[in-house]
């Protein structure tokens, strides 16, 4: 069966457009490429993938390697002082829990010397050796304290150290100036630089001034 004229007359425009896009495009790619090729020419340099402008150079990781390694050294250390400080502690401080519960031996055995009183050497014989056993007992109680580390706090006299003492009631008095211990109810203890007990203390209060006293009027003549 053969064409008709006026089917080639039909499909002529059709294959004339295909051409005339084929050409369009590839003048598109031309016209891309050439901007391109200037856009690189004007500056001298060729444009780099963002991945590979990114790279560190070998001084930056260098540099960082060492700042990890350093790090990591000082968190050695660290680790180490720490240890070792804990292992002093431990050993310092092992029997702390021992030496509270012979404090109250170390109370009691004052409390009975205390209250035997008077001289004991006019006394009976047994009442005397009896006491004498007992000091003997105190005295070597407070020497293995101090072997140990541990001291008694005494504070008479002293100003009040809130630290070491615990106040149970102010005491107005002459003899003592105002916040100072004028009574101590319980000795206190401290095992090394650590606090073990208080001492239970009264604190003077109402002494008179220095001024007040200079003012006295001496009414003995």
């Amino acid at each position: 069966m053969m064409d008709t004229n006026e089917d080639r007359q039909t499909e002529k425009p059709e294959l004339e457009e295909a051409v005339e896009e084929i050409q369009n495009s590839r003048d598109a790619q031309q016209i891309n490429e050439t901007l391109g090729n200037n856009s690189v020419e004007e500056t001298g340099e060729e444009k780099v993938p963002p991945e590979h402008s990114a790279e560190p150079s070998l001084e930056d990781q260098a540099a960082e390697m060492k700042d990890r390694l350093l790090r990591a050294l000082a968190d050695v250390e660290n680790t180490r002082r720490r240890a070792a400080r804990d292992i002093e502690d431990a050993r310092k401080y092992a029997s702390s829990g021992f030496a509270k519960d012979l404090l109250n031996v170390s109370d009691n055995l004052r409390r009975g010397l205390e209250a035997v009183g008077g001289d004991v050497n006019k006394g009976d014989e047994t009442i005397k050796n009896l006491v004498q056993g007992i000091e003997m007992v105190e005295k070597e109680l407070l020497s293995a304290f101090e072997r140990h580390g541990i001291k008694k706090v005494d504070p008479l006299g002293e100003p009040f150290d809130h630290n070491l003492h615990q106040a149970m009631y102010e005491k107005p008095n002459t003899e003592f100036a105002d916040g100072t211990v004028a009574e101590v109810l319980q000795p206190g203890y401290v095992m090394h630089d650590r606090l073990l007990r208080p001492a239970m203390v009264a604190v003077a209060k109402g002494a008179p001034s220095s001024s007040d006293e200079s003012n006295a009027v001496d009414t003995t003549a």
